[in-house]
């Protein structure tokens, strides 16, 4: 029988010394072996755990109960946001209206980062939206994470050397392997026909999409906001108000033919 994989997180009532080594003994004689441990936010302990059996897990989580010096708050199969608390120590935090939205500050680019490359990792068609201001880092924690996800990219539409839209890929360009970069802002004001034949061939590849601006690409288009598997914010700091007004001086201040490539 395959060992599986558990999350157990526990918040600390009373810190006194041998604590850990009391759990850890206690999953050893149970079997269950911890491949990950690490502090979370607010007192808590995680666990990345692995067991042959469900039998040793439903009896940890009775004798747990029983102590008085922890409350278990997590006992359940890893998620991906698990994951990232005990690699990372913090949790990535959702909106609290927008459930898929996941909002990240510049402080955080390494688990951004780390994140976005564990959504790369999965195969099939997802779509993923990265909303936030010139110069926080957005394209470039895509590009990490494709490197950190072993994926190549590629940008259909672009401003982070100089303003790139594509009309077409070439053959070896079609895979679903591939990470596809796509500047919302940048496919709205330069794109032609063409460009936008291409988006909707990319968007029917079993592939990673990720969309730079997606605000301004679901008025151009026939997509929706609730296309999206995920709508990711990156802010400078943590109140920071995103807005397109000083995006769009920025990046469309020059229309002559040197400031662009088109291919």
């Amino acid at each position: 029988m395959e060992k599986t994989e558990w999350y157990l997180e526990y918040e600390i009532q009373i810190n006194r010394p041998g604590l850990l080594g009391d759990i850890s003994s206690l999953l050893g004689m149970l079997s269950i072996n911890i491949i990950t441990i690490n502090g979370v936010e607010n007192a808590r302990r995680g666990m990345l755990l692995l067991s042959q059996f469900d039998e040793n897990i439903t009896r940890l989580k009775s004798i747990l109960e029983t102590m008085d010096m922890i409350n278990v708050t997590k006992l359940r199969k890893p998620k991906l946001r698990d994951k990232m608390a005990v690699r990372h120590g913090r949790y990535i935090h959702r909106d609290v209206d927008d459930r898929k939205t996941i909002r990240f500050v510049r402080d955080d680019l390494g688990l951004l980062v780390d994140f976005m490359a564990e959504l790369y990792k999965k195969e099939g068609h997802k779509l993923i939206g990265i909303r936030g201001m010139p110069r926080v880092g957005k394209t470039e924690s895509v590009v990490a994470a494709s490197v950190c996800a072993n994926k190549r990219w590629l940008f259909v539409s672009s401003t982070l050397l100089k303003q790139t839209v594509r009309s077409q890929l070439i053959e070896g360009e079609y895979n679903p392997d591939n990470i596809y970069i796509i500047d919302g802002m940048v496919s709205t004001r330069r794109a032609n026909e063409k460009h936008w034949q291409l988006i909707r061939e990319v968007m029917q590849l079993p592939a990673i999409k990720v969309v730079e601006h997606p605000d301004i690409f679901v008025q151009s288009t026939e997509y929706k906001m609730d296309d999206f598997d995920y709508i990711i914010e990156l802010r400078s700091y943590q109140n920071e108000e995103i807005t397109y007004e000083p995006i769009e001086r920025q990046q469309f201040s020059q229309e002559d033919g040197f400031s662009t490539f088109d291919f």
